[in-house]
């Protein structure tokens, strides 16, 4: 299948945008025109962000929102966003806005309206949350933190490679933005979620992911209960935050892939 539609890779908290570099190559093959820009002040290697994390310091939900709209008007179509963990977030607010042709947001950050909080996802954001300053900072995960966080589906010597491989500072501010969502009317982790219009929206999750536990993901989906939209759900139980990155990446990539083929005239009808 030759698409040549542009997709977008958002990567969530923690992770760096080379990080998609294999989905990357695999969406090509596809037929797809993909990238994988980085948040605002994401340096271009691992080495530099871990060198000057204050670069990624202090963006909150609404400057990730509008940096990656700006570049989605510079193209001359709407994309397929494809986003993971607070990435997965970003691409269900642009859909929203009738920004993308279609989103996969796999183990999302959870929206406004999502009530869970499993314990697992509150000690994964604990670095963060134990210092109110790291509101305006940036935070860097141990090796441990990421294993519990990210690697805890995998084998300790595979979470620690990723972690080396990969991790990169965070902001704190889109965790704190998250938590309070619920007590905020103009919350930024707030997506239109009732848009009739929109593209098709897939929501993947990981059975056994610790930061985005399955009851969030499944509580995000009730939210888009009043649109009739193409809203589907795809679970990976044995998977945990992990899944866009470790051995296993190709099924979860695969698996995307097969979704859109499936939606293929819709999200060609949307893009245009």
């Amino acid at each position: 299948m030759t698409t040549h539609l542009p997709v977008i890779f958002i990567h969530g908290l923690w992770l760096h945008a080379t990080s998609w570099d294999p989905w990357i190559e695999a969406f090509e093959q596809a037929g797809y025109a993909a990238s994988a820009p980085g948040w605002p002040g994401d340096p271009d290697t691992v080495a530099e962000a871990r060198a000057n994390p204050e670069s990624i310091a202090d963006h909150g939900i609404d400057d990730v929102v509008a940096h990656y709209a700006k570049i989605i008007h510079g193209l001359a179509v709407k994309p397929i966003l494809v986003g993971h963990s607070f990435g997965g977030m970003i691409a269900q607010k642009l859909l929203g806005q009738d920004l993308a042709a279609a989103a996969v947001a796999i183990d999302a950050a959870q929206i406004k309206g999502v009530l869970p909080l499993p314990l697992s996802a509150l000690r994964a954001t604990l670095p963060v949350f134990r210092n109110p300053a790291n509101r305006h900072r940036s935070v860097s995960l141990t090796a441990e933190q990421f294993r519990y966080a990210f690697g805890n589906a995998i084998p300790p010597e595979e979470s620690d490679e990723l972690f080396e491989r990969w991790t990169i500072p965070a902001p704190g501010k889109p965790l704190f933005e998250a938590a309070a969502a619920n007590f905020d009317p103009h919350s930024p982790a707030k997506v239109d979620t009732a848009n009739e219009l929109r593209g098709p929206l897939l929501l993947m999750m990981g059975g056994r992911d610790h930061t985005v536990p399955e009851a969030v993901t499944r509580a995000t989906l009730k939210q888009y209960r009043h649109s009739s939209a193409v809203t589907e759900i795809l679970d990976f139980p044995d998977r945990a935050h992990s899944l866009t990155i470790d051995h296993g990446w190709r099924d979860v990539a695969d698996a995307a892939l097969s979704w859109l083929r499936g939606h293929a005239d819709e999200i060609a009808r949307h893009a245009s």
